[in-house]
């Protein structure tokens, strides 16, 4: 499993620990992934995601899954993330 977020693409990132006396050595910087449950209004079904917890906040302030997708860049989104986006933009289309 990636440590990559599936809706916000944020992954790894690398830097240095710095120690008291100056010396550095590299690190890794992980995400702070969560596995969550988010329930789509439009399909009415509720999908399983991996997903940062500074998404999880966007995804509450911009009011739901489906309003996050529809803002959302394709890039971004992972495979599952980009098929719950169109399957979503079919049934708003056909609505």
């Amino acid at each position: 499993m990636s440590r990559v977020c599936e809706l916000s693409g944020k992954g790894p990132m690398s830097g240095n620990t710095v120690s008291h006396a100056n010396n550095k050595s590299r690190r890794r910087f992980l995400p702070n992934l969560n596995e969550v449950t988010l329930i789509s209004d439009t399909l009415g079904r509720s999908f399983q995601l991996r997903i940062s917890a500074a998404a999880l906040r966007t995804v509450d302030h911009r009011g739901g899954l489906d309003a996050f997708l529809a803002k959302a860049k394709d890039e971004e989104l992972s495979a599952d993330a980009l098929r719950i986006k169109r399957d979503i933009a079919k049934a708003q289309a056909a609505a």
